[in-house]
């Protein structure tokens, strides 16, 4: 095999690619990136058997042939290569010794027959939903922190993508908060239920440009879910389960209303965490008037006061928060004003637009109102 790239344009299949090869693993083949030129086309593969990560890199095909390199050894030597349009000429013999040179650099190191490499599994391609990278990068962002990664619970390790018709709904929780995000769909689709683990929403996310003109086609099938986009396919398995029932957990009743500017409530948050360390569980404390909201933090590095003016419909209300969780939910909502939706201090409250685009609920804490 014998190929020619522009070093950008490997560097950037290894990134992209490097995000599914696995830090530890029983099978070292799983340790490299395949490199295949078999065919008219160079595609970069890297599979951990739970994420599977495949790419076309533009190069000159010199001689066909298919090898797989230690990705973390392939990477470091791409990236430490000369200029960003310098050309690099990986070549390896039928010993799979393989000759990565550029410029005045050449490296001598040992491949593995590419014929060992785990190959992504086939999916059919009859199930499927079509939106924008700009629509599922900025969807992914505003669910994902609210995914529990270590807990014992594999379904809160996950996201439920639910397709409704014409909409797509996804769906987060921790057991202290439930992200909602509902989008609308250009097309009509067959309507299904899935759990698409967190590390994969997050992986894909980073690779996604984010443009609002080029599309995601979203391939599902009983065990597996396909991202295609640009030059690149993502494939996963799926958690498997029956997802947590949050329609019960969704309450339209409230006692209070409170519209608030969204910036000036983050910023006022975000100022009285200076006070917080990181294992500290200070509770945000907020009294509800009137036309004001006053918010509170003590800490054993002092104390945070502020107000903050509010239109409020119901009945007056003293709450506390962890602030992070608020922090979370507000830093991903563009909208310029919010609406909280709350009951009582010991009920959740909702953080939602009119059209419940979308829908953060958050856990109160306990707090004693004696030292407040």
């Amino acid at each position: 095999m014998k190929l020619r790239f522009q070093k950008d344009a490997i560097v950037n299949g290894i990134n992209i690619v490097m995000k599914a090869v696995p830090s530890k693993t029983t099978m070292s083949i799983l340790e490299c990136i395949l490199i295949d030129a078999s065919t008219n086309e160079i595609k970069l593969t890297g599979n951990d058997m739970e994420l599977g990560i495949e790419t076309r890199v533009e190069g000159d095909i010199l001689e066909h042939g298919k090898i797989a390199l230690d990705a973390k050894l392939f990477s470091e030597i791409t990236r430490r290569l000369s200029s960003e349009n310098a050309s690099v000429t990986i070549e390896s013999d039928d010993k799979f010794n393989t000759t990565i040179s550029c410029e005045n650099s050449v490296f001598n190191i040992q491949g593995r027959d590419g014929e060992e490499f785990a190959y992504l599994p086939y999916i059919e391609k009859d199930k499927y939903i079509c939106l924008s990278q700009f629509t599922l990068k900025e969807v992914i962002q505003q669910t994902i922190f609210s995914i529990s990664p270590n807990d014992s619970n594999k379904m809160m390790a996950g996201e439920l993508f639910e397709v409704n018709e014409n909409q797509l709904k996804v769906v987060s929780l921790d057991g202290h908060r439930i992200s909602i995000r509902k989008v609308r769909l250009k097309d009509h689709y067959e309507d299904t239920k899935l759990i698409v683990p967190g590390k994969t929403l997050s992986e894909v996310s980073k690779i996604l440009g984010g443009d609002n003109e080029k599309e995601v086609l979203i391939y599902f099938s009983t065990n597996h879910i396909l991202f295609e986009f640009d030059n690149t396919i993502v494939v996963s398995r799926l958690i498997e389960g029956e997802y947590f029932r949050i329609s019960q957990m969704l309450s339209s009743d409230y006692e209070t209303k409170v519209s608030v500017n969204k910036k000036e409530f983050l910023d006022c948050i975000e100022r009285a965490t200076i006070l917080i360390r990181e294992n500290d569980k200070k509770p945000l404390i907020i009294n509800i008037g009137d036309n004001s909201m006053e918010l509170k933090l003590n800490s054993s590095f002092g104390s945070m006061n502020a107000d903050l003016m509010i239109h409020k419909t119901g009945k007056d209300i003293m709450i506390g928060f962890n602030p992070k969780f608020l922090i979370d939910a507000l830093r991903v909502i563009d909208d310029e004003e919010i609406n909280i939706y709350m009951m009582n201090p010991k009920s959740p409250c909702f953080i939602k637009d009119e059209e419940e685009n979308y829908i953060y609920l958050i856990l109160p804490v306990n707090f004693n109102a004696a030292t407040v």
